[in-house]
């Protein structure tokens, strides 16, 4: 079962709708689901900015974390993990997974996260502990 998340949750991470070769998809591509992956893709350079400057790093629940730059930064991960969550939950639902499936999705997109990280970026190991890639 964790290879399916793994598969599933890389192949999202990449390209934001196929899953696990066609296992589990995004069933509907519904205005909501475009808008979150749209939202995503609008955000990606400030928040890649913003990580390359140590202000955000990626935790080990699948989600931006504010490490400062204030209110700005704050509000950017909030809206980051707000779209996060909205695929996430949307992955479980849309595929009829069993109610602890969203912290395993979102365990799995943590790990993928880290391994996209670029060097000198802030991530967090599975210990909680913020360390620079």
């Amino acid at each position: 079962m964790k290879k399916i998340f793994v598969s599933m949750v890389l192949i999202l991470a990449f390209c934001g709708v196929a899953l696990a070769q066609g296992a589990y998809s995004i069933k509907e591509k519904t205005p909501a689901v475009q808008a979150a992956l749209e939202n995503r893709k609008a955000r990606f350079p400030q928040l890649k900015a913003l990580k390359a400057e140590g202000v955000l790093g990626e935790n080990n629940r699948g989600y931006v974390e504010a490490l400062g730059g204030g209110a700005d930064a704050k509000s950017l991960a909030a809206a980051e993990n707000t779209d996060r969550k909205f695929i996430y939950q949307t992955i479980v639902e849309q595929n009829n997974l069993d109610a602890g499936a969203l912290s395993t999705v979102e365990g799995v997109f943590a790990g993928v996260q880290r391994d996209k990280a670029s060097s000198g970026e802030k991530i967090q190991d599975a210990g909680g502990n913020w360390v620079t890639k």
